[in-house]
């Protein structure tokens, strides 16, 4: 139950921790989604929640909701702004040679009838840029903390995949798939004049665990 995944609650926020596997929008066979489970989340209040912005399926970790339609607004401005922090936890499936640095490279999205759409780096693409920092290496893997400046569709995926030239592990796109993938949206702040700054944060799952990479 999404219920019983709260890490923050307030009158106009509320952050969830989304499970891997658990689309944010109801996909086209209708199986479950956080979309379908809003009912769920309203916690006394007679409107049902509404998703500020998206994690992919396989992504777990801090999803922020609004309230009510005016935090909504608001809460999406300020993600459009570049006033929200996040941080995020990927294992690669390498070890990059520096130990941290920017990623500027801006996406586009490109489409094929034989493997569906997928972003790619292009210098005629939407600005993305990607702060990272190597936490720890074991087995030949890397654990790395990304900090995006911007939000661009799978931005932390692709940066991983082209940027460093090693892509996260799991990742059913641009790297090898197999298990669920090792990304996790870690820690998400977003600053509120005259009021608390909304501040989650959600530990790392099992998958990370059972990978070798547990702490943080």
């Amino acid at each position: 139950m999404l219920s019983d995944r709260v890490l923050f609650i307030d009158g106009e926020a509320l952050v969830i921790d989304k499970p891997a596997g658990l689309p944010v929008d109801e996909p086209r066979d209708r199986s479950p989604s956080v979309t379908s489970m809003l009912g769920e989340l309203t916690f006394g209040f007679k409107r049902i929640p509404l998703p500020v912005h998206r994690l992919d399926r396989d992504t777990s970790g801090c999803l922020l909701l609004a309230r009510n339609p005016k935090a909504h607004k608001r809460f999406q401005q300020a993600f459009e702004s570049g006033a929200v922090r996040k941080r995020y936890v990927a294992v690669l499936d390498g070890v990059p040679e520096a130990t941290a640095g920017l990623i500027d490279l801006p996406l586009a999205k490109v489409s094929t009838r034989e493997a569906g759409w997928r972003m790619v780096g292009d210098a005629n693409g939407k600005a993305a840029r990607s702060r990272w920092k190597l936490i720890a290496v074991h087995d030949g893997r890397a654990k790395v903390a990304f900090y995006p400046e911007t939000g661009r569709t799978h931005q932390i995926r692709v940066h991983a995949a082209e940027g460093l030239g090693i892509p996260i592990v799991g990742d059913p796109v641009y790297g090898k798939g197999g298990a669920m993938m090792l990304l996790h949206a870690a820690e998400l702040g977003v600053v509120r004049p005259g009021k608390d700054d909304i501040t989650a944060q959600s530990d790392l799952p099992a998958r990370f665990v059972a990978a070798g990479f547990g702490d943080g």
